[in-house]
């Protein structure tokens, strides 16, 4: 595979036409997406990634490394791989962080996404997280990087419940090194501004918003999105925090696949 490239797997369908992209969150890797595979590769063709400085592209772009990372160079990436596949559009499947990639990517390239499934949407940093961050920055040279992960894992995934998410997205964090943490911890400084851009400007996509009814960080200021954008809705999922994924991931697979087979081309329902 070549060095420009993130690292990808690809799982082709006999007859669809329509492939689905998955984009894991800050510190996960593509291997978050375990429990989708089996039931979507059964309808799609999918197309699962490792983004920059994550998983397998942990040892990718050491030129671009130097430069700080923004949102659109990351979304980037991404449109590198759809393009050396020959994807010319596909629907998007995110949580967390991804999610913000995968509504960058449509506000470059709206052409390219058919539908977007947005898990664990991070649509605002509350006060709370903006905290966070905030003492994060403050630390981030002084703490071990995994000590400030576990701690934002913790916060954010505090129930026994979502005990199996916070030690998958420990587990894949510890492969990020120390500078790579950083860069991307840099990017959530620019999540609030994004995203009240987002707010005030729709696209016409198909959106999806799946998230854990305890997910008590994220979900308020999603349901309030929801109300402003006719294109949007919200399907909440009980007892569930903010990797759904992960945590419920047969209702997660059947209200996300049903969504995209909605939004289809009829010739592609037809294969």
């Amino acid at each position: 595979m070549s060095d420009t490239l993130l690292f990808h797997k690809t799982y082709h369908h006999p007859s669809s036409k329509d492939w689905v992209v998955f984009v894991h969150g800050a510190g996960g890797s593509s291997s978050i997406w375990f429990k989708q595979i089996k039931a979507y590769k059964q309808h799609f063709n999918l197309l699962l990634l490792d983004l920059r400085g994550h998983g397998k592209s942990n040892t990718m772009f050491q030129d671009m490394m130097k430069n700080p990372y923004t949102f659109k160079t990351v979304t980037q990436d991404i449109l590198q791989v759809l393009n050396h596949h020959k994807i010319q559009s596909a629907h998007f499947v995110g949580i967390s962080l991804g999610t913000i990639i995968i509504r960058t990517l449509a506000e470059l390239a709206p052409e390219r996404v058919k539908s977007m499934v947005l898990g664990g949407a991070v649509t605002r940093l509350n006060t709370r997280s903006q905290l966070l961050v905030q003492a994060g920055n403050l630390c981030k040279h002084i703490i071990p990087y995994m000590w400030l992960y576990q701690l934002f894992a913790y916060v954010v995934m505090p129930q026994r419940t979502q005990k199996e998410s916070r030690l998958l997205f420990v587990r894949e964090a510890r492969k990020l090194c120390q500078k790579e943490f950083k860069r991307w911890f840099k990017l959530a400084a620019d999540v609030n501004p994004l995203m009240k851009y987002f707010k005030e400007k729709e696209l016409a996509i198909p959106t999806l918003y799946l998230m854990g009814g305890n997910d008590y960080m994220f979900i308020k200021p999603v349901k309030e999105m929801v109300t402003q954008h006719k294109h949007s809705r919200l399907t909440e999922l009980e007892n569930c925090g903010h990797v759904c994924n992960v945590e419920q991931p047969d209702e997660f697979n059947q209200h996300s696949i049903a969504f995209i087979q909605q939004n289809q081309a009829p010739q592609a329902m037809a294969g």
